[in-house]
């Protein structure tokens, strides 16, 4: 599990650091923001947060671009390797449900994908330490706010993940261009976990042979290929489709 002090920045990833219970060292306030967000300094407030604070200057030449005017100083998310991930997933009465990223490098996918499984109520999302963005302000900010509610395994290597997963009996599916298979043709329902690949190359070779099944998202357009974040939430709302329709057959008529 890691941990130690990270920046948050911005008004969503702030706000729900607070709404989450996140251990907030200090809060910092643009002065000329006060009124604008005021949901936010009566939350600290609420919670016993120290609050600074500072000039304009502060936020424009401390901290990156897009800040809103917000910082705060809190403890590091905690992540997980993947025997306490799978650990997790083992409380929930669900059949477990995991994303899989292999080697992604944008950071605003990471952070558009970390907030698809908030919204799907992933069991969690697993990541490479090397080769793969880590979960920098750029992805914090762009997930909104959302992975505070994720829980998030940074592993050496996926494909050993991949491997332990296999072993408790989770299926494991890739997301392929050129397979034959559509993600329409599987089931779903079943504990599994999707493989997402990088935004140039998608899936390794390697990580491609370990899946159980390739699946590809039918496309009739003139474009032949989504953005990795755009295709992990086609996927992760097909998987959400299929369960939800279950709970509704069996709710009496």
């Amino acid at each position: 599990m890691v941990t130690g002090n990270e920046w948050l920045y911005g008004i969503n990833p702030v706000l729900e650091a607070l709404k989450a219970g996140r251990e907030i060292k200090c809060l910092y306030i643009s002065s000329q923001r006060k009124k604008e967000i005021k949901g936010i300094i009566e939350l600290a407030e609420k919670r016993g947060v120290p609050i600074e604070y500072r000039e304009a200057t502060f936020f424009d030449f401390s901290l990156p671009k897009g800040n809103q005017g917000v910082a705060a100083l809190a403890k590091r998310k905690a992540l997980f390797n993947i025997d306490e991930l799978l650990a997790l997933s083992s409380q929930r009465s669900d059949p477990p449900f995991f994303i899989i990223l292999d080697c992604i490098e944008d950071p605003r996918n990471f952070g558009a994908i970390l907030r698809i499984a908030e919204a799907v109520a992933v069991h969690g999302v697993v990541f490479q330490s090397r080769r793969n963005v880590r979960l920098t302000n750029t992805v914090l900010k762009t997930s909104a706010g959302a992975h505070e509610y994720v829980n998030i395994a940074q592993v050496v290597n996926i494909k050993h993940a991949i491997e332990k997963m296999k072993r408790a009996n989770i299926t494991i599916i890739g997301a392929e261009a050129d397979s034959f298979s559509t993600l329409w043709e599987l089931d779903m329902r079943v504990p599994i976990a999707i493989v997402v690949g990088s935004e140039g190359k998608g899936l390794r070779q390697t990580v491609k042979e370990m899946c159980d099944f390739l699946v590809r998202i039918p496309m009739r357009g003139n474009i032949t290929s989504l953005n990795v974040s755009t295709a992990t939430g086609i996927l992760a709302y097909e998987v959400l489709r299929q369960r939800m329709a279950v709970d509704a057959d069996s709710i009496p008529s």
